[in-house]
């Protein structure tokens, strides 16, 4: 007979989460950009390998960006990454203020 598997394990999370300082990061940018009038929703997703927070101009479209945590590409090519509309990886990388930095950019516009 074989017994059952456990549905968690002892100190592996059964989901990946933003934590408090990483969405504070998170929300001063996107605060800064709905002020600039750039985005308007954002949606949180919390999965069982990474965590994923969308970043929309309106409710019923696809996300502009992603921005997502993968735990398990921290040793690796770092474990926060924006995506585009695409999918497209437009920044990787270890520290997550260093990664949003290519979209502090768009907020900077040359006046006209």
């Amino acid at each position: 007979m074989q017994t059952p598997t456990p549905l968690s394990r002892p100190g592996v999370p059964e989901q990946v989460a933003f934590d408090r300082k990483e969405l504070g990061v998170i929300l001063g940018l996107y605060g800064r950009m709905v002020a600039a009038g750039e985005w308007r929703d954002y949606g949180i997703s919390h999965l069982r390998d990474y965590a994923v927070f969308a970043v929309f101009r309106r409710t019923a479209e696809n996300p502009l960006y992603r921005i997502e945590k993968h735990p398990k590409l921290r040793n690796r090519q770092g474990m926060y990454a924006v995506f585009g509309i695409d999918g497209q990886v437009l920044k990787r990388g270890h520290d997550l203020r260093t990664v949003l930095r290519v979209l502090e950019r768009k907020l900077i516009r040359p006046v006209d």
